[in-house]
């Protein structure tokens, strides 16, 4: 087995007194900002009161509201002049979430990212495309700063221009790329419609994230170009891309628990669940100066894989993000996430790669209809099959989500999409007209 650095064959003995060790280091950075001097105060907390890893429980939970309040400086621990970059959210409708990052920050998340690069093969050798988008968008300059501290040639391609896009990845012969997911599909089905074989392309490794995606979409990414695709977790609270990755096996993504603590809590009561249940992941920095986060509430569900991986990696694993909490829709009174929706759909070899849940207010009742593209191929004048097609959706989507929704089937590349970015999966119009 080989291995990126030390840290990866750290046995839990060891991980976890890292893990104390850096959580008071942690606290005590922490103390240098407004808002956590204020939180700790109130809580009655200090450093030295956290004896275990048990002890995390006793401190408050920090809200993406906590850090919009903070805008733009609060939660800063350092002097200004040490300072090098931050990264932030749109902010469109109020204030954005900021973070701010030291050179030791950056080095410390490139060390992390050319980790994850380094687990699933990525080497100094290889040519690496970046199809993320760049700026105050963490994915483009997190993922770019492991590719180069691995050593490999890398090009930062950014989102967009599919033409660009393809004759880089031909021209430069690149060999592992980082895309997203439903990029990844709208991007096979283009040559495939241009009569090309998607197959032909010469990436042999695929990093995909930034958007929730099924281990269904997940082999059609893979069957689609003929490379593996590794999922990966991060978000900016956390650094950004990074903070979890797929190994070789594919099975749950390692939590780098050198540099972060993992929880998962109950989303109403915020209390710890057992080992191998669903609920909320909470994370906490353990290696960040500039602006330490401490058991940010992420919104993400998900659950830790019990028992070892076969890689032996100790760090724990998290199972695929199943959606998040505020993510839900509750239709006629039943819970759905959109990736229940997806699940199924890419289930079914007809189904193209793009959908779109509609939800709709007829009579004072609610209505749910998915659209859903059909491959070209399949998209037949036989009206008999696309019917039997449209009732075999629906029934499928019934016995998961316990409602009957609409089904349309359309034609392939119909559906709004903003290409390289993120697909749009959910219009709500139930309130449009209040």
């Amino acid at each position: 087995m080989e291995y990126y650095d030390q840290a990866e064959t750290w046995d839990r003995q060891t991980i976890e007194r890292t893990q104390l060790v850096r959580l008071r280091n942690t606290l005590t950075q922490a103390l240098r900002s407004p808002f956590y001097r204020d939180r700790f105060e109130r809580a009655g907390l200090a450093p030295q009161d956290m004896r275990s890893l048990a002890d995390l429980e006793k401190i408050p939970f920090t809200s993406k509201e906590d850090l919009r309040a903070a805008y733009p400086y609060g939660l800063v621990t350092v002097p200004m002049e040490e300072l090098v970059r931050f990264h932030a959210s749109s902010g469109t409708t109020g204030a954005p979430v900021v973070v701010c990052h030291t050179q030791d920050d950056l080095d410390s998340w490139a060390d992390l990212m050319a980790r994850c690069m380094y687990m699933v093969g990525i080497r100094r050798s290889d040519v690496f495309q970046n199809i993320a988008g760049y700026g105050l968008f963490t994915g483009g300059l997190g993922i770019h700063s492991g590719a180069e501290r691995l050593g490999c040639l890398t090009i930062p391609a950014g989102t967009g221009n599919t033409r660009r896009q393809l004759k880089l990845l031909r021209d430069m012969r690149v060999s592992a790329l980082h895309i997203i997911p439903s990029y990844a599909l709208y991007l096979g089905n283009a040559l495939l419609e241009e009569g090309e074989d998607p197959r032909s392309l010469p990436p042999r490794i695929a990093l995909v994230g930034a958007e929730p995606h099924t281990e269904e979409a997940r082999r059609r990414i893979e069957d689609l170009l003929d490379l593996k695709a590794y999922n990966s977790y991060g978000l900016s609270e956390m650094n950004g891309p990074g903070v979890a990755f797929e190994c070789l096996e594919q099975n749950g993504l390692h939590v780098w628990e050198d540099a972060y603590i993992a929880e998962i809590v109950d989303p109403k009561t915020g209390e710890a669940v057992p080992e191998g249940e669903p609920g909320e992941l909470v994370m906490t920095t353990l290696c960040r100066r500039g602006m330490p986060v401490i058991r940010f509430r992420t919104r993400d569900l998900t659950r830790f894989l019990p028992g070892d991986c076969p890689c032996g990696r100790k760090h724990r694993r998290l199972d695929r993000i199943a959606g998040r909490v505020d993510d839900m829709l509750i239709v006629k009174g039943c819970n759905i996430y959109p990736m229940q929706v997806e699940q199924i759909l890419m289930s079914f070899r007809e189904v193209g790669e793009n959908y779109l849940i509609i939800l709709e207010n007829e009579e004072n009742m609610d209505r749910m209809r998915v659209q859903v593209e059909v491959r070209s191929e399949f998209f037949v004048e036989d009206m008999r099959a696309l019917t039997s097609l449209q009732r075999k959706i629906a029934g499928r989507l019934r016995d998961e989500i316990l409602i009957t929704p609409k089904v349309d089937l359309v034609q392939q590349n119909s559906l709004p999409r903003i290409e390289g970015g993120k697909a749009r999966r959910v219009e709500d119009r139930r309130f449009a007209k209040l």
